[in-house]
């Protein structure tokens, strides 16, 4: 037995229907599209560690060749681009930025001695806290 329309019923049951997939369509683009920028935020922020890790491991004689050309092949390797490689003393400050959804992302990173450590070697300990 087929039922008839009633005279109140227009049909607003697929456009609400629609629309809801939508909401949820785009609810779900949006939270990928903020897990992949996650994601590579953390990318790029491991890429500056292991580049300044890898400078100063030059630099300390521990690898061979210039520390901000090691630093910058370690860079190119995880897809960032260095923009600062610097010494200091025994240590290296790089920065790398890439762009992550259309926006420039920077992140730096130091490798070297803890600051102060020289005050603390004079003392008879070189790695103390």
């Amino acid at each position: 037995m087929a039922r008839s329309r009633g005279a109140g019923d227009t049909g607003a049951g697929s456009a609400l229907v629609v629309g809801l997939v939508a909401v949820v369509a785009i609810t779900g683009f949006t939270l990928l599209g903020a897990g992949q920028a996650l994601v590579r935020s953390q990318q790029v922020v491991a890429a500056a560690d292991a580049a300044a890790l890898a400078a100063a491991d030059v630099m300390l004689g521990w690898a061979p060749g210039d520390p901000c050309a090691v630093a910058e092949r370690i860079a190119t390797a995880h897809d960032v681009r260095l923009t600062t490689c610097a010494a200091e003393g025994l240590s290296v400050i790089v920065r790398v930025e890439t762009s992550i959804l259309g926006l420039t992302v920077s992140r730096s990173a130091r490798a070297g001695p803890p600051d102060g450590w020289r005050e603390r070697s004079a003392k008879g300990c070189v790695w103390c806290a």
